[in-house]
């Protein structure tokens, strides 16, 4: 849920992230050491999962690859939590959740779940591309994709450029409603998000992308 610009964490340390030759600055000893415990092993599960996007947020058809991310959205009740799934191919957002608390692995299978029913629920083969956030390495996570046949993919810790295209939909959820809206209580907050994914975002919201069309548009326009 990194801040997308120059701050990424990955661009001092570039020069050893390419070609492979970035090692870890701990001994390899620790790094091949088994874990001790469930959450060990959750750890080294998630320092072995691969990036299969490679900051390629493009995609030839639907449901061939999705990205995700979390945002938090200020109320005068406090804060609420939004999870979302997008289509790379029509940026169309397939599936979101919310929560009252902070997030979790299950607020994240929440969105993922509904991104599934969306589709129809058989998305076999789908890549979810996300950040490294704990909500994404969790095991219950994992065994939630596991079972829907969805491969993850994560960026490397710290980057927001690996998650460029999740990082541009909140920016454009920020300048559009956020800063164009106080709420006093979640319950409100809560509508406006849908309305706004649901109302806007998804069937009249033009995008450059997409030829000045709208994501459930351009899917109607270029899908079988």
């Amino acid at each position: 849920m990194g801040r997308l610009g120059s701050g990424c964490s990955c661009a001092g340390r570039a020069g050893r992230c390419r070609a492979g030759l970035w090692r870890p600055p701990w001994p390899a000893r620790a790094w091949l050491r088994a874990p001790r415990s469930a959450g060990g092993a959750e750890r080294a599960t998630a320092r072995l999962q691969r990036d299969l996007i490679g900051r390629d947020f493009t995609a030839a058809a639907p449901d061939q690859r999705w990205v995700g991310d979390f945002k938090e959205i200020p109320t005068g009740e406090g804060k609420v939590h939004l999870a979302t799934v997008m289509d790379l191919y029509s940026r169309r957002i397939v599936g979101f959740a919310t929560s009252d608390r902070h997030p979790t692995a299950k607020l994240a299978q929440a969105a993922i779940e509904v991104a599934v029913a969306t589709r129809g629920g058989d998305v076999a083969g789908v890549i979810f591309h996300t950040d490294k956030g704990s909500q994404y390495t969790a095991g219950d996570f994992a065994k939630a994709c596991d079972k829907l046949d969805i491969t993850r993919s994560t960026g490397r810790v710290g980057c927001a450029l690996d998650n460029a295209a999740a990082e541009s939909l909140f920016s454009t959820l920020t300048h559009e409603l956020l800063y164009q809206r106080d709420w006093a209580t979640r319950r409100q907050a809560r509508q406006d998000i849908a309305r706004w994914i649901t109302d806007w975002y998804n069937t009249r919201r033009l995008h450059s992308t997409l030829d000045m069309t709208s994501p459930t548009d351009y899917e109607n326009t270029n899908t079988d």
